[in-house]
């Protein structure tokens, strides 16, 4: 799995014009799933994502994490995260899962994370309008690959 990690004040998702979700402070993640990820990655991200300490204490410092300052999470599925842009101009997303596997995966890894903090999502294969107003900003890429 490949997941970008903002950390913002707010964000929205809006499908179709309707607006669909929104958060205050907390995380917005973009996740990606690759065809060999299962469910050891799922725990690994989604816990790593629960306990990860980028919100400033009281001294400013990056040492509270989203449980601490019952923050909320706003998920999004992003396949492209596997672009393969080494050949042309075009994209290739042959490292992205096959939307099945990729969509049990991603309700599965929301669900684990779920059970820490409060997650609202995008719906996996929308076109989606996301709307983060980043806090810092603070964007980290955690690869489930590269523990």
């Amino acid at each position: 799995m490949k997941i970008v990690i903002q950390r913002v004040t707010s964000a929205s998702v809006t499908i179709e014009q309707q607006l669909h979700e929104q958060i205050g402070q907390g995380l917005l993640l973009l996740v990606g799933v690759a065809p060999d990820d299962g469910r050891e990655d799922l725990i690994y991200a989604a816990r790593k994502i629960a306990n990860m300490r980028i919100f400033s204490d009281e001294a400013g410092k990056m040492n509270l994490s989203i449980r601490d300052i019952a923050g909320e999470i706003l998920s999004i599925s992003q396949f492209t995260l596997y672009a393969n842009t080494k050949k042309g101009n075009r994209p290739a997303f042959v490292g992205a899962a096959e939307p099945s596997l990729a969509s049990q995966l991603y309700d599965d890894f929301n669900d684990l994370l779920a059970q820490e903090v409060s997650v609202k999502r995008g719906i996996f294969g929308a076109d989606m309008q996301i709307e983060p107003v980043n806090d810092g900003p603070v964007t980290i890429i955690l690869d489930t690959k590269n523990k």
